[in-house]
């Protein structure tokens, strides 16, 4: 039988405070560290689904929408959308979250490739994504049309 999970049960929320080591010289969110607690937690996303190490193979769309400032807590969610063979991609969203109120207003969304690893360091098989909801399996559509954009853009060279 063919292994396969379900999106939330790899799925991951993170929440940091924005500090002023964290800070650019406009005094926002640098977005180097962004993507550096993009791209753990896209890890973890992937090794909960996988349950194996990975790999990150590349970066899509990743958005600046708005800034972050200092004393401010950033939530990443991240969740599995699509999965390949030895692949898997994973959305992640960020948002700042009010502390008078608790709302969260999204400032990025970045989509991350995973590769699976064996204990060689080699590309090996995913489990298969269960898809339960209407919005898991939009999300997987508008996937598989991101893997085929990626694949066109290794093909030209970009």
């Amino acid at each position: 039988m063919i292994e396969e999970r379900k999106v939330s049960e790899s799925q991951v929320e993170i929440v940091r405070l924005v500090r002023p080591n964290h800070l650019n010289s406009a005094g926002r969110l640098f977005g180097g560290m962004l993507m550096q607690w993009l791209d753990e937690a896209a890890g973890m996303v992937a090794m909960r689904h996988t349950r194996s190490n990975v790999i990150t193979a590349s970066v899509d769309n990743l958005r600046f929408i708005h800034g972050a400032y200092n004393g401010e807590m950033v939530v990443i969610i991240g969740k599995v959308t699509y999965v390949g063979t030895t692949s898997l991609e994973v959305r992640l969203d960020t948002y700042v979250e009010h502390l008078e109120n608790g709302m969260r207003h999204l400032i990025n969304r970045a989509y991350f490739t995973m590769v699976a690893l064996d204990e060689n360091d080699r590309p090996m098989p995913v489990p298969h994504l269960k898809l339960e909801t209407e919005a898991e399996r939009a999300e997987w559509e508008a996937g598989k049309k991101r893997r085929e954009m990626r694949t066109r853009r290794k093909e030209e060279g970009f």
